[in-house]
């Protein structure tokens, strides 16, 4: 996949957004791409891997472990689950697809809850527990993703990452985008306290765990994806039936209604939401993935946008405010609109 490069100074001010983040994250290395009315606009990086002597600078192949980004590509592979008959409805209970967990704990827990964080399951010390009836708030919990990977897989016969290599990876020539068991040279080291109790150590390529590393540019053209519904380069590449129905607005009618909205997972600006973690100016219809190592994509199609910044930083620094900051990285975009 290529897009057209024509860099300028419209968003110097997000760049400059960027680099003020990565000072106060402390990290070894970051990165900014911003692609604007198909092409790509801003594309900056600066830094190193890590901090040891000689390591390798920040670069357009350099790969940044993604976090919670992961889950928008868990979201498209349930939409492609739904799309192609194999997940009947997301109003269906969990329990329908996963025989073997708690039916009592479960209760009517759908999968529509499971994609919008709205499920009030968790866990400690690998007992699933309820925090509150399924629908009725919002918390961001992992056990969600556990069970939807587990669905994909149980349901279609394939892996997130299958589908993912299937329908988009492999027609659009990604080659920068993927989970990894063992080092190598394009992956930036993680910068993190060695008891980071989020970290997680566990392996697998099946697209079901926390080590997923990406790009920048791939990420961008991820986004780009979805902003043009599949349709790249005069053809229909990837559904767009399955891109619209992972970015738009899924979540239950809540009683809280400040609470963040999301799609399939993406979070999405649809209702006026004083919690939500899409900056003020972000106009409605856009949408945005975020990440435990403040890696973030943003999507605004209204403007024809495409946003993207990279850290190496798992978690943040004291005097970090992060829902501040990921606020105003949406609205500086749109300030150089």
């Amino acid at each position: 996949m290529i897009i057209n490069k024509a860099v300028n100074n419209q968003f110097y001010s997000v760049i400059s957004h960027v680099k003020n983040t990565s000072t106060m994250l402390d990290c070894s290395g970051s990165s900014v791409m911003i692609i604007h009315q198909d092409q790509i606009v801003a594309e900056e990086y600066w830094g190193s891997h890590s901090t040891t002597r000689h390591a390798r600078p920040i670069q357009e192949d350099s790969q940044f472990h993604v976090a919670s980004v992961r889950k928008s590509y868990i979201g498209f592979a349930v939409a492609y689950a739904v799309q192609n008959g194999y997940i009947k409805s997301i109003d269906d209970a969990v329990t329908t697809y996963l025989k073997d967990i708690n039916n009592e704990l479960l209760g009517e827990t759908t999968i529509r809850h499971l994609l919008t964080h709205t499920h009030g399951l968790s866990t400690n010390d690998g007992k699933i527990l309820r925090e509150f009836a399924p629908g009725q708030s919002w918390a961001y919990r992992d056990i969600n993703i556990d069970f939807l990977t587990q669905i994909v897989k149980i349901t279609t016969g394939k892996t997130v990452a299958q589908i993912l290599d299937e329908m988009v990876f492999t027609p659009l020539a990604f080659k920068e985008t993927g989970w990894y068991d063992e080092p190598k040279e394009q992956l930036v080291e993680v910068m993190r306290q060695a008891n980071d109790k989020f970290w997680s150590t566990s392996k697998g390529t099946d697209g079901d765990q926390k080590n997923m590393y990406v790009s920048t540019r791939e990420l961008a053209y991820w986004g780009y994806v979805h902003l043009k519904q599949g349709f790249i380069n005069g053809k229909q590449v990837v559904p767009a039936d399955i891109l619209k129905l992972a970015t738009t607005l899924q979540s239950p009618i809540l009683l809280d209604k400040d609470l963040p909205q999301n799609g399939f997972l993406w979070f999405v600006k649809e209702l006026p939401a004083a919690k939500t973690e899409i900056g003020h100016l972000v106009p409605k219809g856009s949408y945005q993935i975020l990440g435990y190592t403040n890696v973030a994509l943003l999507v605004i199609p209204e403007h024809d946008v495409v946003a993207v910044r990279m850290f190496n930083r798992y978690g943040s620094t004291p005097t970090y405010d992060y829902l501040s900051d990921i606020r105003a990285f949406g609205d500086t975009v749109m300030g150089c609109l």
